[in-house]
């Protein structure tokens, strides 16, 4: 199992990084609470630690590996403690740490469900089991200094239509034909949030014409 990795942050993504270790590029997803601090601890050239959780993706028919990153040991341990809650898996726990973990422990410690509701995939009950599980066994994650880090934001429409359009355009399409495709279906969905949920309407437009 991969528990530590140090490479050069070569790509960003809307919630990962694509890390060179010696010529292998290792895909680590981060939460955003992770993601907002990796300029501050990187190195002049990119170069960064991160404190690893490998675990593998189970399909019917494959096993994918998956690595998630954090900036310390501590980091990683409250990540461990959170997916211990029923229903709450790896993938989930990414999307929802999208601010400090300080905050998130004290949260949870002081039984404040209003505060867990606002984490991106954590509904009422969801915030009842939350609490009902870790209430009394996070304190000292609340100890942790807090990086003031600010609750991830929606991407801006423009910066949306431009990484889907260069997606886009690799695959062949002509870039009017793309921009025609993002266009109608933002002005259909206004709620969509990331490139993918973008490019999964325009394939499911698509298939239906």
């Amino acid at each position: 199992m991969i528990s530590r990795l140090t490479g050069k942050i070569v790509e960003r993504k809307d919630n990962a990084v694509i890390l060179d270790a010696n010529g292998l590029g290792y895909e680590v997803f981060v939460p955003a609470s992770v993601f907002q601090r990796l300029d501050t601890l990187a190195l002049h050239d990119g170069t960064i630690t991160l404190v690893t959780y490998h675990y593998f993706l189970m399909t019917p028919s494959s096993a994918t590996p998956v690595l998630v990153g954090f900036l310390n040991d501590l980091e990683k341990e409250f990540f461990l403690q959170f997916i211990s809650v029923s229903g709450i898996g790896p993938k989930a726990a990414v999307r929802a740490l999208n601010c400090s973990i300080a905050r998130i422990a004290e949260a949870i410690d002081a039984g404040d469900t209003a505060f867990l509701k606002t984490l991106p995939g954590i509904g009422q009950q969801k915030a009842r089991d939350i609490i009902a599980k870790l209430q009394g066994r996070v304190g000292r994650f609340a100890l942790i200094p807090d990086q003031k880090v600010k609750p991830s934001a929606v991407p801006e429409a423009g910066a949306l239509k431009e990484e889907a359009l260069a997606v886009l355009v690799q695959l062949q399409y002509k870039k009017p034909e793309a921009l025609d495709m993002i266009n109608r279906v933002m002005a259909r969905k206004s709620t969509i949030a990331t490139v993918e949920e973008l490019l999964n309407a325009i394939y499911a437009g698509s298939a239906k014409g």
